[in-house]
């Protein structure tokens, strides 16, 4: 994280031009960022649609899905109002839906059939989600309809995201002060009302406690390292993009020591507000609690609507709880679509007058390629992306990265130009990054990579398994950013002039900064109003660079 801080910072560019001039033999690495921001932006804004949705859905005296509804309940749908009630008479059986007396209960054999089913039981949040919500078909293999509910909403989103990040990124860190915070507010709130649930020392108890036979799972560590660049957002782009706006000389160390350890402490405290109300949802259920809820969405749109159904006031909390995520949501899209911006107006610098349009357009294309998400089939298609495209190429990006840094450009050379940046830093401190950036990031991420790729296994979502295409679609998803690299690569070698230089000579020419690399310092300081002063001639000056444009836009 310091590293593409400090990158970003020292140069004042996006990852779309910043490896052009750092080594544009591997200009392509920004480029295959950008493509993994926009492919997860595509996928990741019809989650927050979802939450729109529930949120709409929560203005209600009662919340549709505290009780199993025929219209959308299946047989394994188990309301627990209706239970107790059923219990309360003479100790009659309440089984798929339906209330059986003693006599009833022993001529149908209710006994056997409840065992048997026991494990299968859920929630009616669930059903409602995946059937009412969703529709969800058999597999991918059938997309079906388009759900008009859910399109409604991802357009919602879209629009959120059009009206914060149409002014550029000044009001678009106004915006996203409402959206770090208010979260804290509502796990704080969801916190304590956890701890007073019944059967929440249980889920406590088992997050805390730890189970060492994991370690040799690669899913796990595969899972733990995507949690960590999906929180951080290392090589995706977007920490080059935003500490592009920083001034020359702002602490970029102070900023990624507070950030990272400030995710640290939030994930550890949101584990214990989850597993509190696990372990809640496992008692009602008699259920085991690894048992209770699948990963995935089944956290978001499952257990915590289940759990505010049997909390006082319960639409409030309903209210509260999808606002967070709503806000949570906009505010990684924000850093997702504004790489993808920065990275279209640092290529196209004339754009830079006609931000509010260059992010109409961007929007109106994301909406368009997240339609198939909002099918029947979409949640499928949703899993594919988000466990291949966030992954594999991910690791490997940041790998490269790190080693570019360390070994191409020179560990010791970068934390030159860092030092113009912050000052002064111990030798101490500069053989700890050293010794990341040349050798325990590097071989950290390759490892995790080779780990998963011994023990791959085919995707698969609850019991369904994905057919063999769906993998390999994955895996071509999952290969786009290496594709991007190479031909571009591939493309900069061609164009560059061999005089006399063998192909080896060329690469080794490339591997250098261009003479543009340099700090952004350097460049005359301009004062501007208005960024989008329409006669400030920037444009139009041979003499402004794509630095000059970033300095003054900042």
């Amino acid at each position: 994280m310091f590293l593409e801080l400090a990158f970003g910072q020292f140069a004042a560019l996006g990852p779309a031009a910043i490896f052009d001039r750092f080594c544009p033999l591997f200009t392509g690495l920004g480029y295959g960022m950008i493509a993994i921001s926009g492919m997860v932006a595509l996928y990741y804004t019809v989650i927050i649609g979802w939450c729109i949705l529930y949120l709409f859905i929560s203005f209600t005296a009662v919340l549709p899905w505290e009780d199993c509804h025929p219209d959308w309940a299946t047989q394994y749908c188990y309301s627990y109002s209706a239970a107790d009630a059923c219990a309360a008479v003479n100790g009659s059986i309440y089984f798929n839906q339906t209330c059986y007396n003693a006599t009833s209960a022993i001529e149908g054999n209710i006994h056997h059939l409840l065992n048997t089913t026991h494990a299968e039981r859920h929630a009616p949040a669930q059903d409602y989600f995946e059937v009412e919500i969703l529709g969800l078909s058999p597999g991918i293999e059938v997309i079906g309809n388009v759900r008009w509910k859910v399109i409604l909403c991802l357009a919602a989103a879209w629009t959120l995201t059009f009206l914060a990040l149409g002014k550029g990124v000044k009001s678009t860190g106004k915006v996203v002060y409402f959206t770090a915070l208010f979260p804290y507010l509502v796990l704080c709130i969801l916190f304590f009302r956890g701890v007073t649930l019944p059967g929440a020392m249980d889920g406590v108890l088992y997050y805390i406690t730890p189970r060492f036979e994991k370690l040799t799972d690669a899913k796990v560590w595969s899972d733990a390292a995507a949690q960590i660049f999906f929180a951080l957002s290392p090589a995706w782009g977007g920490l080059i993009t935003l500490s592009s706006y920083n001034k020359f000389h702002n602490n970029c160390l102070k900023d990624s020591l507070i950030v990272s350890f400030g995710n640290i402490c939030t994930s550890l405290f949101a584990g214990f507000v989850i597993f509190c109300i696990i372990g809640y949802l496992a008692k009602e259920l008699d259920m085991p609690i690894d048992k209770v809820v699948d990963e995935g969405a089944g956290l978001a749109f499952v257990v915590y609507p289940d759990v505010v159904t049997r909390l006082p006031i319960s639409p409030l909390w309903a209210i509260l709880f999808f606002v967070m995520m709503i806000t949570l949501g906009m505010g990684s899209e924000f850093a997702l679509l504004e790489t993808c911006l920065t990275a279209i107006q640092d290529t196209y610098p004339s754009l830079r007058k006609k931000k509010v349009w260059v992010v109409l357009v961007t929007c109106i294309i994301g909406f368009c390629g997240g339609i198939i998400v909002t099918t029947q089939g979409g949640m499928f298609v949703l899993q594919l992306m988000d466990n291949y495209v966030s992954s594999w190429s991910v690791f490997i990006m940041a790998a490269g990265e790190s080693a570019l840094v360390g070994w191409v450009y020179g560990a010791d050379r970068f934390l030159q130009d860092v030092q113009m940046m912050i000052g002064p830093m111990s030798r101490k401190t500069q053989i700890f990054f050293t010794i990341f950036w040349k050798y325990l990031s590097p071989l950290t991420l390759v490892s995790v990579l080779l780990f998963n790729l011994i023990q791959y296994k085919p995707l698969a979502y609850g019991n369904y398994t994905y057919p063999g295409w769906a993998n390999g679609l994955g895996w071509v998803l999952s290969l786009v950013p290496m594709i991007i690299i190479s031909a571009l690569a591939i493309k900069k070698i061609y164009y560059t002039p061999s005089g006399n230089m063998s192909l080896f000579e060329k690469i080794k020419f490339l591997l250098k900064p261009s003479p543009a690399w340099g700090p952004a310092h350097k460049v005359p300081q301009f004062k501007m109003d208005d960024e989008d002063d329409e006669d400030d001639g920037i444009v139009s000056n041979p003499n402004f660079t794509i630095t000059n444009i970033r300095e003054i836009s900042a």
